[in-house]
């Protein structure tokens, strides 16, 4: 049995990746299990990863729904996460962003 989900994007820049990450996700890694890995524990049961992985790096895509879209995209707004608005979605509404080595993150809420 599944028991718990860890999502990845893999980055060329774990430094930069890093910091973006931490804008995005309000705080830093909660792990750092090998070199060149971090990880984020999101829930008990669920997390991303960030891996440096430079001949993969700009293929990954994630999407995350949060509790309160438009307080997130107020959020991201303050702490210079670049993105362009709010679209509608498989029937609720998303923000797609975009990390600095092209990996797709999309947050998704009412």
């Amino acid at each position: 049995m599944i028991t718990r989900l860890l999502g990845q994007c893999t980055v060329t820049d774990l430094g930069r990746a890093e910091e973006w990450y931490s804008r995005l996700l309000d705080g830093g890694p909660e792990a750092r299990p090998m070199p060149g890995l971090l990880e984020w524990h999101l829930a008990e049961t669920f997390g991303l990863q960030v891996w440096s992985e430079p001949e993969r790096a700009g293929s990954s895509s994630v999407v995350l729904e949060v509790e309160d879209l438009d307080a997130e995209v107020a959020r991201l707004d303050s702490v210079g996460i670049e993105h362009d608005g709010l679209q509608p979605g498989g029937g609720a509404r998303i923000l797609p962003l975009i990390d600095p080595d092209g990996n797709r993150v999309v947050l998704s809420g009412a």
